[in-house]
Formats: structure tokens, C-alpha cells, sequence
């Protein structure tokens, strides 16, 4: 059980949660959620009373201590799942995902997880994230997307981290097969709403994101402040077909939604290869492809790969940038659409 004593700086915000997650100092690893729950858990005390309410007001000078109970066990069995570690230090792990793999436990994939397989990695060597022995998952990928993401080991680093994909300066490039060919001199994207020209002659489509209103697995684009405000950039790799009727695409987030690049894709016109629930109605000329066509007919998941991940060290601020090849699948599926 450790205790904190934290002094309130000047100019202090209004609210005691906002206060102290200015305060506390950084190498507690504190996250505002955290110290939320602290608060409502009676853990912050003010000259020996206790205070439960996180708007309470506090004051330049006010001394908090800060009740910061040991890590507890987290209730999720470990697993022997083989994991692509990419990279590994006491504080982060980066890792290649395979397509399939879901991160996180949830009803209905209570085990078989990233997480899962994490825990028997890691073999109990793990520092408390949010006040339990487990991995921080900072940011996910689809269960059937494929590639890299980094997961926190300490309660520091899941901080660092979390700063990093909230403030959006951690970098992410998603390889992906499309239908269609996404043109900014495409008269259809030019008149598409949230669509305009990109960086390196692509094109950026801009959004609110949120639930879809009646099938509520699925994500939709919205505009006028409603969702959750998200960018794509997309930029044309390669096409193929003859007509083009199919492309190579490299996505870059600004912002990291849920779904993002699967929803923006197919608002824009151009929805992923494979795509069971944003794919619509979108048909392969099999004439346009030929021998490419049963390949790219039959690809049986999303055609999207996290092929780039970059971030700061979240504990020795080094620049880190990680890349992954191409899975199998897509890998195969290139080869073919290739050889037209």
C-alpha cells in the first residue's frame, strides 16, 4: 500500500479529479481513470477527511494524499497461444497479430484472446495496469485484421501510451485491397460529403463515427457534430484490372475509431475486399480480372493489414517505428491481381 502526498500547484483546475491528474507526479503512472476510481473508492484524503465527490474544489497549497492500493490479480486465465513478439522491454510489447485473433476477452470470446495469450507470455511478470496484474491495451485491431500493435506491460507506460493515441502522434498505416480505384479526380468522391484532396495526391475522408442507429454492430458515418470525429487518409498504391476495378491502398489514421478505415472506405465508395459487414453490394468483374478473379471473390476476411506502427518510447521517449510484411493471404492475393 503506497501514499502519495500531493501538493496542488497554481491555477489549479476547478475539479479535484482534474486537479490531481495535473499534480500527481509522473512517475506514479496515475491516468485520470485511475485516479477516478480512487477517488470514489475513498482512497484521497484532505487533512484526514475523506473526499468521494471528483468535482469537489480544491485550492493552491491543498495537500491530498492519495491511498494507492497493490495491484490485484486479473480474471482472465492464461493461455499457451503463440504470439509474433516484434519487440519487447520491461515496460512495452509489440506485436504481429494474426488475422482471426480477437484482443480483448468480451461476451462471447471469453478466451482464445490476444490477452489471454499475453498473460501466459508475460508468465506473472506483469506490473499493475489500472490496479490489476494485466496487459494495457491502448488501441486494437479488428479480429480479422491483421498486424502490429503495442500493449502496455506497467502502469507508466500505459500512461505514456495512452497520451500518445488520445493527442493522436502515434503512427499508424494500414495496407488494404479495395473495390475500385479511389481517385480524388473522380467526379462521384468529389461530390461525396467529408471527401477532399489528401496529402500526396490522395484523398481524406472526415467524419463523425458512431453507432449505426438500428444494426447496432456496425459503425456509420455521421456529419453536423454527431459521432466521434475521425480522419483517414488514403493514398492510391496500385490498381489492377482491365478496366482497374481493384486497388492496393495504404490508409494513415489521424484518429483510431472503431472500424474507421472499413466505414470511410466504404462511405467513400470503396469498401475493403472481403469485408463481410461494410462490403455492400460491390461485384468483381470477373472479365476485368481473369485469373485474379476466384482469388479476390473468395478472400474470406477484410483485405486490411496494420502494416506500420510508430510511437515514442512511452518511458525513454525513443522514437520507435515497427513494420510487417504482408500476411499470407493478402500477400497471395496481391501476387495474383499482380499477374494480370
Amino acid at each position: 500500500m503506497d501514499i502519495l502526498r500531493v501538493e496542488i500547484a497554481d491555477n489549479p483546475p476547478p475539479r479535484l479529479d482534474k486537479a490531481l491528474a495535473r499534480d500527481v507526479p509522473e512517475e506514479a503512472a496515475l491516468s485520470r481513470t485511475r485516479l477516478a476510481r480512487l477517488i470514489a473508492g475513498g482512497a484521497v484524503t484532505r487533512d484526514g477527511v475523506v473526499l468521494t465527490d471528483p468535482k469537489a474544489k480544491v485550492a493552491v497549497g491543498d495537500v491530498l494524499e492519495v491511498t494507492v492500493p497493490p495491484a490485484e490479480d486479473y480474471d482472465v486465465v492464461a493461455q499457451d497461444i503463440p504470439l509474433v513478439v516484434v519487440w519487447e522491454d520491461d515496460d512495452v510489447i509489440v506485436i504481429d497479430k494474426p488475422a482471426g485473433m480477437v484482443v480483448h476477452p468480451a461476451p462471447g470470446t471469453p478466451d482464445g484472446t490476444l490477452v489471454n495469450a499475453l498473460l501466459h507470455h508475460f508468465g506473472g511478470k506483469l506490473s499493475g495496469v489500472g490496479g490489476e496484474k494485466r496487459p494495457g491495451i491502448v488501441h486494437r485491431i479488428d479480429k480479422d485484421t491483421s498486424g502490429l500493435l503495442v500493449v502496455a506491460k506497467s502502469d507508466r507506460a500505459h500512461h505514456g501510451l495512452a497520451v500518445q493515441f488520445e493527442k493522436h502522434t502515434a503512427r499508424r498505416a494500414y495496407l488494404a485491397l479495395a473495390h475500385g480505384v479511389p481517385e480524388i479526380a473522380d467526379p462521384r468522391l468529389v461530390n461525396t460529403r467529408g471527401v477532399k484532396p489528401g496529402p500526396d495526391g490522395g484523398v481524406t475522408i472526415t467524419s463523425g463515427l458512431a453507432r449505426h442507429k438500428t444494426e447496432r454492430q456496425r459503425q456509420a458515418v455521421y456529419f453536423d457534430g454527431q459521432g466521434r470525429h475521425a480522419i483517414t487518409h488514403v493514398k492510391l498504391l496500385e490498381r489492377f484490372g482491365q478496366p482497374a476495378c481493384v486497388s492496393l491502398v495504404e490508409c494513415r489514421l489521424e484518429t483510431g475509431r472503431t472500424h474507421q478505415i472499413r466505414v470511410h472506405m466504404a462511405h467513400a465508395g470503396h469498401s475493403l475486399i472481403g469485408d463481410p459487414v461494410y462490403g455492400g453490394r460491390r461485384k468483381l468483374s470477373e472479365k476485368a480480372l481473369g485469373a485474379a478473379y476466384e482469388p479476390a471473390r473468395s478472400f474470406d476476411r477484410q483485405a486490411l493489414h496494420a502494416a506500420e506502427l510508430g510511437f515514442d518510447h512511452p518511458v525513454t521517449g525513443e522514437p520507435l517505428m515497427f513494420n510487417s510484411p504482408l500476411p499470407d493471404d493478402m500477400a497471395s492475393l496481391l501476387a495474383a491481381l499482380r499477374a494480370i
